[in-house]
């Protein structure tokens, strides 16, 4: 196991004190990336336990769905071949009163490479019947 999974429980706290002090809301977004066979694409980080769909936070002066894309491909390696579509919106606020992730769908994608540092372990496509335990 990554250290920074024994370290994130003790840092995500500071992090979202510091969010609370600077910014008035956080954005995120996720991606839900199928194949052609329906599968979803899912992402296993360094520093957090379980699954997650590929995403993150939104940059100062980036749309939500220009974030969705870099995301996607960052995490994944998988590049949008169109706009991102919005599925739903969510207020996070177990973390952070002012939390916020936009959920989007991208079905049409090319293959490429991951170009996240260290920050993924791994990227894999699951059936939606057999979905890996959190």
């Amino acid at each position: 196991m990554n250290w920074r999974v024994h370290i994130e429980p003790f840092t995500r706290p500071l992090f979202f004190a510091v969010s609370r002090l600077t910014r008035g809301m956080t954005l995120g977004v996720r991606v839900v990336a199928r194949d052609q066979a329906g599968r979803i694409m899912l992402v296993r980080h360094t520093y957090l336990e379980g699954w997650w769909l590929p995403g993150g936070g939104v940059d100062r002066g980036e749309t939500v769905q220009d974030a969705a894309v870099r995301e996607l491909r960052e995490e994944t390696g998988l590049i949008a071949s169109g706009p991102p579509r919005l599925l739903s919106v969510h207020s996070n606020h177990r973390f952070f009163p002012n939390d916020h992730v936009l959920v989007f769908a991208v079905d049409a994608f090319a293959v490429g490479a991951r170009t996240s540092h260290g920050e993924i372990s791994n990227a894999e496509w699951f059936a939606p019947d057999a979905l890996p335990e959190a």
